[in-house]
């Protein structure tokens, strides 16, 4: 795994803890945080941060949604939403 690979897990699971229970985050948020706001360069990240959501889910630490419902990630084509995992 890349070192940006893992700036993008942890990306998201930082701003996963900063939302309130029941929010979602967008892949687009980790990807700007970790690529900056240059358009080029956070997009070209766009992928890799929903790759590293796929892995977070693997480990049971997020939840990935598509109008508000959980949907599995390997098959999940169009816009995504990360949360965190309901109890």
């Amino acid at each position: 795994m890349r070192p940006v690979d893992r700036q993008l897990e942890e990306t998201i699971l930082g701003l996963r803890d900063r939302r309130r229970r029941g929010a979602t985050i967008c892949p687009s948020e980790a990807a700007r945080a970790v690529g900056g706001e240059d358009d080029e360069a956070w997009r070209e990240l766009m992928e890799p941060a929903r790759r590293a959501a796929r892995r977070l889910v693997a480990v049971g630490s997020v939840e990935i949604t598509q109008r508000g419902c959980v949907v599995d990630p390997s098959t999940a084509k169009g816009p995504i939403r990360i949360r965190r995992v309901e109890a």
